[in-house]
């Protein structure tokens, strides 16, 4: 039912491009191209939801840690345990029945506000397993302690949020939303209010932090990767830059903690070492891709980067398309060894790596909603069916209905690519439609050759050489 493709070899590694100076210059820059904007010039802009546009569609998700194995979509999430010594428990939360906002949101005409959806749009495990956390369309914050599985708080947070993640400590959350701000939460006070810790101009899709806690890494819409120092947020160590879209995913290697991956709407997987700036690699995706594929000319961004600490893989999933990418992290060449293509029949979700047993994929078919993946003889292959794969599989077969809503649905990148938005051609069209009509006009207006014209010139020429012969 599914195949596997080897990938052709890799391209050789790109540079790194100029520092990006800072937020505030580049705000400067953009006004000064607003404020000459009369001129005829070709220059490019983000269409569709930002961040003040449209709500970001949400898929389902897949979420992995220890044995704890979550998979999400909807307003609803389903937890279950992957060990067979564990018992056959299930933990079922709906959003949609979790404590809102007493308070009536009212906009600037006094009419209210609409609340949104109790869609969860992001998710994630702290390091231990010992929390879990997600955040929800209706802008709260849910925060659940996972042995045994109990909702610890429900918090509301500014603006809608794009991504969320743990410290290495597990103290606080780290929430980054649509406007570009980052927001720390209490974990030790699960009521706590949040605190600003962190803005960008532009929209935030990531964030990620070192395993020391010492840096805040964030991704926007505006192709920039900021490093920042977690005590001091204003500080920023460096900017990672070389993507030309929005950066989609990044990820902190946690066995080579000054490494970073990242990917982008640009169909590159590129390799940091983050602290200075510098880029190590970079991987064209449709460059490993089958060209008779049906979705081979179709423009995409990556929806997950997993890490396999065991073998040192990496591991994609890419929004809408029934494919996975295999990836081996060569540290000591600092660099991405394409390894294997895997393909499916149905839509993939989401994939998520589970230390000591495989590849876990999420694809949107019923009779096989979970498919394992493990290495055999240098090549991923499907493992025959297992009692726990069958058990957790059942699972999500019975609560099929929250997934239902997820077909067709990919997580909103489609309206983040720029449009390029060219008035040069236009106007230089006119122009040489201007001169062939005053070329066309000279023509017209040209004496006619006649008695009076040329040819009597040349005559009266022709008569003074024979008086002077």
């Amino acid at each position: 039912m599914q195949g596997e493709n080897t990938f052709c070899a890799c391209p050789p590694p790109a540079r790194a491009r100029g520092r990006f100076p800072d937020d505030v210059t580049s705000r400067r820059l953009r006004l000064t191209s607003l404020s000459s904007a009369g001129r005829k010039r070709r220059w490019t802009a983000h269409v569709g939801g930002g961040a003040l546009g449209g709500h970001m569609a949400s898929s389902a998700g897949l979420a992995l840690c220890g044995h704890a194995l979550v998979v999400r979509g909807g307003s609803r999430l389903l937890a279950t345990s992957t060990s067979s010594s564990d018992d056959d428990s299930l933990f079922i939360y709906d959003c949609s029945a979790a404590e809102k906002k007493s308070q009536e949101n009212k906009g600037e005409d006094g009419q209210p506000v609409d609340q949104g959806s109790d869609t969860v749009l992001a998710s994630t495990f702290s390091k231990s397993g010992s929390y879990f956390v997600l955040t929800d369309d209706s802008k709260r914050l849910i925060l659940f302690r996972t042995n045994p599985w109990q909702c610890l708080s429900v918090r509301t947070v500014v603006r809608r949020c794009t991504a969320l993640t743990f410290t290495a400590s597990e103290e606080k959350i780290l929430v980054a939303d649509k406007s570009g701000d980052v927001y720390s939460f209490s974990v030790l006070e699960p009521h706590g209010g949040g605190r600003l810790e962190l803005g960008h101009l532009s929209m935030l899709l990531d964030v990620a932090v070192s395993p020391d806690d010492r840096f805040v890494l964030t991704a926007d819409r505006d192709e920039k990767i900021r490093v920042s120092w977690a005590a001091a947020p204003h500080s920023i160590e460096s900017f990672c830059l070389g993507h030309t879209e929005f950066v989609s995913r990044i990820f902190v290697v946690p066995n080579h903690p000054e490494l970073l991956l990242s990917s982008s709407g640009d169909c590159t997987l590129r390799l940091w070492e983050y602290r200075s700036g510098r880029e190590l690699h970079c991987c064209p995706l449709t460059s490993l891709q089958e060209p008779t594929e049906p979705w081979s000319d179709k423009r995409f961004a990556v929806s997950r980067i997993t890490y396999w600490s065991q073998e040192d893989c990496v591991a994609l999933s890419c929004d809408g398309l029934p494919v996975v990418y295999i990836f081996q992290l060569d540290a000591a060449q600092q660099q991405l060894v394409p390894r294997q293509l895997l393909t499916f029949q149905h839509r993939v979700w989401d994939a998520a790596f589970e230390e000591g047993r495989g590849l876990w994929v999420l694809q949107d078919c019923r009779e096989d909603p979970l498919v394992l993946y493990r290495p055999v003889s240098g090549q991923w292959q499907s493992v025959p069916e297992s009692a726990e794969l069958k058990r957790v599989c059942a699972h999500v077969r019975m609560n099929w209905a929250m997934l239902e809503g997820c077909a067709g649905v990919d997580s909103g990148f489609s309206s983040l690519y720029k449009a390029t938005c060219d008035n040069m051609t236009p106007y230089l069209k006119k122009k040489e439609e201007r001169l062939q009509q005053q070329l066309e006009k000279k023509r017209r207006q040209a004496p006619p050759p006649g008695p009076n014209g040329p040819t009597k010139k040349m005559r009266a020429g022709e008569s003074a050489q024979g008086c002077s012969s």
